[in-house]
């Protein structure tokens, strides 16, 4: 199979469609959340750094886990 019949091929069309959907999604969620706590650095990472949205997954992760240790401060 050559690059050319692979580029072609309606799966690698499909899988691109698809590749590019959960990046904008995890991007643009990343992306307002990191506006809403004021994070620059963050935000300008993820808007330069095209990482098919494991950045702002990990963006998401580290922020959550902080929004729940201050709401199990605060319930004590």
């Amino acid at each position: 199979m050559t690059i050319e019949s692979f580029v072609t091929s309606p799966w690698f069309w499909i899988v691109m469609i698809i590749i590019s959907i959960w990046s904008i999604v995890w991007k643009g969620l990343g992306l307002w959340k990191a506006a809403g706590k004021k994070d620059k650095s963050w935000f300008i990472a993820m808007l330069v750094l095209n990482t098919a949205g494991i950045l702002p997954i990990i963006y998401l992760y580290l922020t959550g886990r902080k929004i729940k240790k201050k709401v199990k401060k605060r319930k004590k």
